[in-house]
């Protein structure tokens, strides 16, 4: 054979005795090829060095077995989380991730979907619901299953995996509330839509309550981090020094307040309650732990790949259709207030 000559399924499967509709089958499906036939065509594949053409698969086939991803980060734990459920989904399948990265960029967002449509990609998974009415319209007309995740809103594309972060944060702040603090006040960063639908939820709530006239919000565009709660909870202290409570948007800003809190000798619970947004594992580990609300982004990866599969196998997973995985309020000592503290005067 003339190695200078690109290696064929037709080589594959003359080296393997197959007949190339039986190497086709066995990269698209193994378990629809016997054992010995799927040991020989793996042993030609790698004597051969043949490399599957994805541009001819899906001229054939009308698609690619590229499951797109585009989120904003990479460096975020809560997307790795995700990507944690979307490889655990993958298990078992021919399907595997390109991934993209917006950096919190509509235009980014857009010119990515752009691309990764023109593949013929298996799925699409795309992180919101708050895309720019150009990457809207090329969504809804993808001729491949699309799923929305991290959150569920009344107008998916397509198919929807997330929770209602509005929710979770008015569930957060009636928790403050109820434990005797009168003066909470949201610390936010790299305000996304997501965090500002958690913004609206923590002011539905006090607004319910008859409280936040001050306003006792500060927010940045900046990236989330622990030193920045600290400089942020500094902020908010000087303009707002009677606020006993905080809710962060994330849980680094929420570790943040922590260790601020304690530089100025200000105690937690009883002066001061916190409580974070995702419950990661530092949460539980800090010193008092601080409370969270828990999303399982793990599990919104791995439903979102389970509604691509059983579309592409045929079963029923309509359009518009959503899963509401919800969120857990995980109570801790940061705001475990003692009761004569709960019931001093404000």
């Amino acid at each position: 054979m003339n190695k200078t000559s690109r290696i064929t399924l037709s080589d594959v499967a003359l080296a393997a005795d197959v007949s190339p509709i039986t190497v086709s089958r066995a990269l698209r499906d193994p378990s629809k090829v016997s054992p010995l036939a799927r040991d020989r065509i793996d042993r030609a594949i790698r004597e051969l060095g043949y490399v599957p053409n994805p541009a001819a698969r899906a001229l054939a086939s009308g698609r690619t077995d590229i499951v797109g991803v585009i989120i904003p980060s990479v460096s975020n734990n809560v997307f790795a989380d995700v990507m944690r459920g979307i490889d655990e989904g993958l298990q078992g399948s021919p399907l595997i991730v390109q991934l993209g990265t917006t950096r919190y960029s509509p235009l980014t967002e857009e010119q990515l979907i752009r691309v990764f449509l023109s593949q013929r990609p298996a799925g699409l998974i795309v992180a919101g619901h708050d895309q720019s009415p150009a990457a809207r319209a090329l969504l809804a007309g993808a001729e491949c299953p699309v799923v929305q995740i991290m959150e569920v809103g009344p107008d998916p594309i397509d198919l929807a995996v997330g929770l209602s972060h509005f929710d979770g944060a008015r569930a957060a702040a009636e928790h403050l509330l109820a434990q005797g603090y009168r003066a909470p006040a949201f610390l936010g960063a790299q305000m996304d839509p997501r965090s500002q639908r958690r913004l609206a939820g923590f002011r539905a709530c006090l607004e319910a309550a008859g409280l936040g006239g001050d306003d006792p919000v500060v927010t940045t565009p900046e990236p989330s981090s622990v030193s920045l709660g600290c400089r942020l909870f500094a902020d908010l202290m000087a303009r707002l020094p009677q606020t006993d409570a905080v809710l962060c948007n994330n849980d680094d800003l929420a570790l943040g307040v922590l260790f601020e809190a304690r530089r100025r000798n200000i105690a937690v619970p009883s002066r001061l309650g916190i409580c974070g947004f995702n419950d990661h594992e530092m949460m539980s580990a800090a010193e008092p732990p601080i409370t969270s609300v828990a999303t399982d982004r793990r599990a919104m990866g791995a439903q979102a790949i389970r509604l691509i599969r059983a579309r592409l196998a045929g079963q029923d997973a309509p359009r518009g259709h959503a899963v509401d995985l919800g969120f857990q309020l995980i109570p801790r000592a940061s705001t475990r207030r003692n009761r004569s503290s709960a019931n001093r005067p404000t």
